[in-house]
């Protein structure tokens, strides 16, 4: 599962003294190749720690490429025995109705590319215009479908990657059990991706930090804007932390499905808000992929409800940003 270092939690964003924290539970862990936190409002002082620990495993089992017994392992390695559970079946079919939306800007069918890039669940190989080309014949969504629990490939070399939607989907799960016990003032992340409901212990709404787009990892990472959630989900993808450099050139991890190779424009980080993460995740990865021009393009041609960006460029060696009209009111920029 891809690791998200393009978001910081402000979790203790303007408190005030007189909080009852005694009301206010934090929870935490690995998961998925990245870190969960979990903060949530409980009269009883509910931990559910072990819950969310267990549920986790069970996405796991179903969703990571890098858990060889896992479905979706078992999948792409052709594996005619197993059956999609319900995890992969959401999961599965919120991406093929993405890329439905997207015209295959975004595709989970990308893992042979991903892989070759060295990006993905297999060693890096030698890329050349000629190993891009004979992987593109692997990569479609069209070319897969779910029946009766079987994953039907028209090629048997094809592979899904869940890395670009999982982790939304995890989060939407998670929040949905939380929500099962009768909470409902909450903040669910997992490796940046985000859901909030209701308010803070002192009222205030939950309000994420968005990193400014630098390339260098360290402890400081000074904060481009903050965004107010309103029971809404939150995802960000970026092309300036996971990338590599090789004999001068600069590779990302965003890989265009269409034509094999690292997406490269002037979109820096897309971060996206919608009802629920999963589909944040999905369309925060195919923002990137498309780029600035064909990102806004889309997003004035197809009235999602409650779709909303926030986006980070670079203009000619200057940062700026782009706020779709509704979400200005929730979002602060920093200097």
């Amino acid at each position: 599962m891809k690791i998200s270092f393009l978001i910081i939690l402000t979790f203790c964003l303007y408190t005030t003294c007189n909080q009852k924290q005694d009301d206010t539970i934090k929870i935490s862990g690995e998961a998925q190749g990245t870190t969960y936190h979990i903060t949530y409002l409980s009269g009883e002082k509910m931990n559910v720690k072990s819950q969310v620990d267990s549920i986790l495993k069970a996405i796991d089992l179903s969703l990571s490429t890098y858990n060889p017994n896992s479905i979706i392992s078992k999948f792409n390695t052709n594996d005619t025995s197993i059956n999609a559970d319900a995890f992969f079946t959401s999961v599965f079919n919120k991406a093929q109705e993405i890329s439905e939306k997207t015209a295959g800007d975004f595709d989970v069918t990308v893992a042979p590319l991903i892989n070759a890039w060295g990006f993905g669940f297999t060693k890096k190989d030698q890329v050349d215009s000629m190993l891009v080309d004979s992987l593109l014949r692997f990569v479609g969504y069209t070319k897969v479908k779910l029946k009766n629990g079987k994953l039907i490939k028209s090629e048997p070399g094809m592979m899904l990657d869940f890395n670009a939607i999982a982790q939304g989907y995890t989060v939407d799960i998670l929040a949905s059990f939380l929500e099962t016990k009768n909470i409902t003032n909450y903040l669910v992340e997992l490796g940046g991706e985000i859901k909030a409901s209701g308010k803070k212990v002192n009222g205030e709404s939950w309000k994420i930090g968005i990193d400014q787009p630098r390339e260098s990892v360290s402890e400081d990472r000074p904060l481009k804007a903050t965004i107010s959630l309103h029971d809404q989900a939150l995802a960000t993808s970026g092309n300036y932390r996971r990338f590599y450099v090789e004999n001068g050139r600069k590779y990302s991890h965003i890989i265009d499905p269409h034509t094999g190779y690292p997406s490269k424009h002037s979109l820096l980080s897309a971060t996206v808000i919608a009802k629920d993460c999963m589909t944040a995740d999905a369309y925060a990865t195919a923002f990137m992929v498309m780029g600035m021009e064909k990102a806004n393009e889309f997003l004035s041609k197809n009235k999602e409800p409650g779709l909303e960006v926030f986006f980070i460029y670079d203009d000619k060696g200057t940062w700026r940003t782009y706020t779709s009209e509704k979400l200005k009111q929730w979002v602060e920029e920093l200097p």
